[in-house]
């Protein structure tokens, strides 16, 4: 079963992201993080690709030792960063020949310490056009519309600007449009700010599926660097409770706390599944899961 058809399915999905490390020690501590969390049975797990290809390679191993090694199937994070069409052609070429069969098509952020973002001169300007592209290198490989699964990105956080509100359900249709199967949210901390998008959406005549994105906060420098990395600003509440956690083992059980109120509130409004943000940790993704009743309890180490 793609992943497509997982989402699909009556019960609520579980999935989990996973970036590529980028030393020995990283790898030895991800595939430890991924034999644990696979205990929950997931419907699948999605892994990053760093700007500019930077983490092709590493990227490319994760995936393959997840298709290879695992029930479930991998979600290829793929983006239009300085890409040529003949790279990106490769790299799908490449995933498809080791069995991938999900991907997740992003514009992409511009690579550290580049302010604006350039597209490739051969290459693609949005994800719309990179979901597109994906279908027709899978149609050449000989693989039919329904052999493959396309995610892409949705923003909950948008909708407090009425004007960024409209541009994100535009870009989400073309998204659509281009033959996207479902989408998963940035972070978001706020049930209405999910709860808004999808209603919003299905007004706008988007029927994708669209899964919220949570994370577990665990500390104030990880609260810190989601912000710079995304935008999205952590609750002042969640924050203070934090700082005043008197160990790590407390300040875990505060964020994963947060977490599963915002996933019970989502999930009770309808969600079709949750996907966890893990920072290549397991232990507060499996205690967000055991707090949750999805009907999957991981092993605790």
């Amino acid at each position: 079963m793609i992943i497509r058809e997982r989402i699909a399915a009556p019960s609520p999905t579980l999935s989990f992201e996973f970036f590529p490390p980028r030393t020995l020690e990283g790898r030895k501590a991800l595939d430890a993080t991924i034999a644990e969390l696979a205990t929950t049975e997931p419907d699948f797990v999605s892994v990053t690709y760093g700007a500019s290809g930077s983490t092709r390679d590493s990227s490319r191993e994760v995936v393959r030792g997840i298709a290879q090694g695992y029930a479930f199937p991998p979600l290829a994070h793929l983006t239009c960063v300085s890409a040529s069409r003949t790279e990106l052609t490769e790299i799908i070429e490449e995933f498809l020949a080791e069995g991938v069969r999900g991907f997740l098509a992003l514009r992409g952020d511009p690579p550290q310490g580049e302010p604006d973002w350039r597209p490739h001169p051969d290459g693609l300007i949005y994800a719309s056009q990179l979901v597109a592209f994906i279908r027709e290198v899978a149609r050449v490989y000989g693989l039919g519309p329904d052999e493959i699964s396309i995610g892409v990105a949705a923003f909950p956080g948008i909708h407090a600007d009425e004007r960024w509100r409209v541009q994100g359900l535009e870009v989400l249709q073309a998204k659509q449009d281009a033959g996207a199967d479902f989408a998963i949210t940035q972070v978001f901390f706020d049930a209405h700010q999910y709860l808004d998008l999808v209603v919003d959406a299905q007004a706008a005549g988007i029927t994708l599926p669209i899964l919220p994105g949570i994370i577990p906060v665990l500390d104030s420098t990880k609260a810190s660097r989601l912000e710079q990395m995304t935008g999205v600003v952590v609750p002042p509440s969640l924050l203070a409770e934090l700082a005043a956690a008197p160990n790590d083992d407390a300040a875990r059980s505060v964020g994963v706390a947060h977490a599963a109120a915002l996933a019970r509130a989502v999930l009770e409004a309808g969600a079709p599944g949750i996907h966890v943000y893990t920072f290549n940790q397991h232990r507060a993704a499996l205690e967000l899961v055991d707090a949750l009743d999805l009907g999957r309890t991981g092993r605790r180490s």
